[in-house]
């Protein structure tokens, strides 16, 4: 990846020799092995066991974890948060668990659409819950430093399962409690 990166400040006209750009391709070969990591990483080894039994059936959510993604179409960061809420039937998991899932999807390249299904899907899958409510909010560079370059926009995502799909109270609970400070 590293001569590949060399490559592309070359086709842009530098010269990937003079003294700032000499370590690039390197820095910029491993920041993109952090920033995609989520593809070796697996629901298995990130819950770590931390999947426990309970008798609470009470809504729990987790908001405002703060997610950071790579736009699939180009290359670009999108920044926001996520909200998960479920509704446990029988077993719960640790609350670190809700963001290392946010994590392990958000760490791959991505559509804001996709991701918040795949979160959605896998905290419903290691849960067995209810319902599983997922809402992600995010800024995508793609949008705001080329093409039309908006700002200030936002994009808002949902999915819901279960529950919070067939029970229209449910869901309104769950976006009721984002709304609260």
């Amino acid at each position: 990846m590293e001569q590949e990166y060399k490559k592309i400040i070359q086709a842009i006209g530098e010269d990937p020799e003079r003294e700032g750009l000499l370590k690039t391709p390197d820095r910029a070969a491993r920041a993109m092995a952090f920033l995609t990591q989520g593809y070796q990483q697996t629901l298995e080894t990130i819950l770590n066991d931390a999947v426990f039994e309970s008798d609470s059936d009470e809504m729990v959510i987790v908001k405002d974890i703060e997610l950071y993604s790579m736009c699939e179409h180009h290359l670009l960061p999108f920044i926001g948060k996520c909200h998960v809420a479920y509704l446990p039937k029988g077993k719960v998991i640790g609350l670190s668990k809700v963001a290392r899932i946010v994590d392990m999807f958000a760490r791959r390249l991505q559509i804001q659409e996709k991701l918040t299904r795949q979160i959605a899907d896998a905290v419903h899958e290691v849960t067995d819950s209810q319902g599983v409510g997922v809402v992600v909010e995010s800024k995508h560079l793609c949008m705001m430093m080329r093409g039309v370059e908006k700002q200030n926009s936002t994009m808002t995502t949902s999915v819901m399962l279960g529950r919070f799909k067939k029970d229209i109270n449910t869901r309104n609970e769950f976006l009721s409690l984002l709304r609260q400070a």
